[in-house]
């Protein structure tokens, strides 16, 4: 069963309104909340509804579920681990940091799924998504301490893995995982920035060469004449 999208939208928007008003936890301020937000919700979703899909499956939804409860548990789990971890290390004399930059291969390929995982990545602390990778279908990730990646990257695929089952992707969590490539602590740049930096420096150099006074070696007779009918005259 297909419904449009929008209404959920609006619903959506409905709930999110009671966690920014922070509202009482009393059932009648509750629900009168609730109704105010899709007041609000319902009208915004409607005309801004070309941003959404057309419309949703109720059935896909529903099995959905129980791969989202596991991705947010999930998620909540390593946020707190997180936490503490990036607690200790700031307060820590030894301030036990080292960056690094690695480069993690997705198998989830939608956008909304790709989005997902990259957010997460960045809402936990001590990691960040730097850039996304569209023809490798990567992410590049900051960490505070790279000295172990696996254990860096064993939560985003343990993320991934529920995504799969939740956006319903071509890929299952079974299906081999994709190497990671560790950067060295840096972001490094893309064939065509390099490409692009080299070609600048080359004109660059030519320029500075072009531009140059001519040295005390070159003999009188190199320097190029105003006229050359000077002498015949």
């Amino acid at each position: 069963m297909r419904i449009p999208a929008w209404p959920v939208a609006g619903a959506g928007f409905a709930v999110l309104w009671l966690f920014v008003r922070g509202v009482e936890l009393a059932p009648t301020v509750v629900i009168g909340q609730f109704f105010f937000g899709l007041a609000v919700g319902l009208p915004t979703a409607f005309v801004f509804r070309r941003l959404y899909l057309e419309s949703l499956d109720l059935g896909r939804g529903a099995r959905a579920l129980p791969a989202a409860g596991r991705y947010l548990r999930a998620f909540v789990r390593e946020l707190v681990r997180a936490n503490i971890d990036v607690a200790y290390r700031v307060l820590s004399p030894e301030l036990p940091i080292e960056p690094e930059v690695i480069l993690i291969p997705l198998r989830v390929e939608t956008d909304v799924a790709v989005t997902l995982i990259a957010n997460s990545i960045t809402v936990t602390p001590g990691t960040v998504t730097l850039d996304y990778v569209a023809d490798a279908n990567a992410l590049y990730v900051h960490a505070i301490d790279g000295r172990d990646p696996d254990a860096i990257v064993a939560p985003i695929r343990t993320w991934e893995n529920y995504a799969l089952e939740m956006f319903d992707e071509p890929q299952s969590p079974s299906d081999p995982v994709p190497d990671i490539v560790v950067s060295g602590g840096h972001h490094p740049r893309r064939p065509d920035e390099q490409a692009q930096r080299s070609l600048e420096e080359r004109t660059d150099g030519q320029r500075a060469s072009n531009d140059s006074p001519p040295t005390d070696d070159q003999s009188p007779d190199d320097a190029p004449s105003e006229s050359g009918d000077i002498d015949d005259e």
